[in-house]
C-alpha cells in the first residue's frame, strides 16, 4: 500500500510543522507493516539539511512536480495538481500534515486524514491580516468537510476544531505530537564551549525559543527581567518580526540591552547546547496548539515557566509553572522559583522528564497507523 504525505513543511520548515512531519514520518516508516510505501509530496526540494533528517529507506521517497516552476506554479500544484500525481502513483490514503488537503482529492477516490495543529487564526483573528484570515478560514472549513478523519495534536486543538469547524467529536482523534529524544542527548563540554563562545552567551541566562511575534509574547519575559537578579540574562532564540523589533527597542530604552540577547538563524545543531547551558526556559506564548519548545526544554534538563490560556499545560504537565500572560510580577516570581539554588528545583526537573515520556515513545506512530486502518476499512 502507498500512503501519500504533504511534505512541503518537511523540506522547508526547520521547526514547528516541519519537525512534526519529519518525526512522524520517521516513526511511521519504522512501525508500518512490510510493503507499506511512504511518498512525500513536496512542491520543491527545499533545504537539503532538512531533507536529510528523513532517514534513508527504500520504502520512503520524495516526489516533486514533473515541471519546475515559480512560487505560483508550485502553490497550484500543491493545492490541486498533486491529485493527478497521487492517482498516478496509486496512493490509497493521503495525510495532510499541516492542516490542509488538495482540491479534488475526495472526487479522486483517495481517502484522507489531516493533522490540525491549531486554529489560532479563528481564535485570535487580530494577529492576522484580513486576506490571510480569509484564506486560512476557507481552507480550514473545506478541510473539515472533506477529511475522513482529523488528528488534533492536543485536547485544546480538538475543542477549537469542534467549535469553529462544526466537526463532531467522533471524527477527531487526539494524538499528541511525537518529539523524539534529540534534546535528551548531552552535548560535550567542547561543543558547549564552542557555542557559548560563538554566540557570546552570558554566564547565567534563561532561554526562550520561538518566532519573536506578538502571539509568542516574549515581551512578558523581557519586562520580568527588571525584577530578576542583575546577573541573570535572557536569551531569545528565533526568527524576528516587527514585533521583535519593538521588543528590542523596549529592552534598550529600559536599560536591559545588555541583559536581553537575541539570536536569529541559529542552526538546529547548536540549539541543544544553548538549552543545556541555560538555567531555565520561559515560554510565555498566549496561544499554542501544542508547545514543542516546552518539551525540548524539559528534555534538555530545564525547569520551565509557561503561560495559561491554551494547551501548554498539556505539554508541560504539573512540573511546569504557569502564569497569566499579562502578569509580569507572576512571571518574575515563577522564574525565581526555578533558578539554580531554588528549593525543589531538581525535583521539578525530574518530574518534568517523567511526564514527557508520553511524547517520546513509538505509541504515537502506532496510533496514527490505527487511524489509517480505520479509514481504509470503513
Amino acid at each position: 500500500m502507498t500512503i501519500g504525505y504533504d511534505a512541503k513543511r518537511i523540506v522547508c520548515n526547520g521547526t514547528g510543522l516541519g519537525s512534526y512531519g519529519r518525526t512522524l514520518v520517521n516513526d511511521l516508516a519504522e512501525a508500518a507493516p512490510p510493503g507499506t510505501v511512504l511518498n512525500l509530496y513536496a512542491p520543491e526540494r527545499g533545504d537539503e539539511r532538512l531533507r536529510r533528517q528523513i532517514m534513508p529507506r527504500q520504502d520512503v521517497r520524495f516526489v516533486y512536480p514533473d515541471k519546475a516552476g515559480g512560487p505560483l506554479r508550485r502553490a497550484l500544484w500543491r493545492m490541486h495538481g498533486i491529485v493527478d500525481d497521487l492517482v498516478r502513483d496509486g496512493v490509497k490514503l493521503y495525510h495532510g500534515l499541516s492542516g490542509e488537503l488538495p482540491v479534488g482529492i475526495r472526487e479522486a477516490g483517495i481517502r484522507t486524514v489531516v493533522t490540525m495543529h491549531d486554529v489560532i487564526f479563528m481564535r485570535h483573528p487580530e494577529w492576522y491580516g484580513w486576506l490571510d484570515r480569509k484564506i486560512y478560514a476557507w481552507k480550514f472549513r473545506k478541510t473539515c468537510l472533506e477529511a475522513d478523519r482529523i488528528i488534533a495534536i492536543s485536547e485544546c486543538t480538538k475543542r477549537d476544531v469542534m467549535l469553529f469547524g462544526g466537526v463532531p467529536a467522533e471524527k477527531i482523534d487526539v494524538i499528541y505530537q511525537s518529539c523524539g529524544t534529540r534534546y535528551k542527548m548531552r552535548e560535550s563540554e567542547k561543543k558547549k564551549h564552542e557555542v557559548h563562545t560563538a554566540y557570546m552567551l552570558p554566564e547565567r541566562y534563561i532561554v526562550s525559543v520561538g518566532t519573536i511575534e506578538e502571539r509568542k509574547n516574549v515581551m512578558l519575559a523581557v519586562k520580568a527581567m527588571r525584577l530578576l537578579p542583575d546577573d541573570v540574562s535572557l536569551v531569545v532564540v528565533g526568527r524576528t518580526t516587527p514585533y521583535g523589533e519593538r521588543v528590542k527597542r523596549y529592552a534598550a530604552r529600559n536599560g536591559l540591552g545588555r541583559r536581553v540577547k537575541f539570536l536569529h538563524d541559529v542552526p538546529a545543531d547548536d540549539l541543544p547546547a544553548i538549552y543545556q547551558m541555560a538555567e531555565a526556559c520561559v515560554y510565555p506564548s498566549r496561544y499554542e496548539g501544542f508547545g514543542l519548545p516546552v518539551i525540548e526544554a524539559i528534555q534538555s534538563g530545564l525547569p520551565v515557566v509557561a503561560c495559561t490560556g491554551s494547551c501548554l499545560e498539556e505539554a508541560g504537565g504539573n512540573a511546569t509553572l504557569y502564569v497569566d500572560p499579562d502578569d509580569v510580577c507572576a512571571m518574575a516570581d515563577a522564574v525565581k522559583k526555578v533558578l539554580k539554588g531554588a528549593p525543589a528545583r531538581e525535583e521539578r526537573i525530574a518530574a518534568g522528564l517523567d511526564y514527557i515520556r508520553r511524547f517520546e515513545n513509538d505509541g504515537v506512530a502506532q496510533r496514527v497507523l490505527e487511524v489509517y486502518d480505520e479509514i481504509l476499512n470503513s
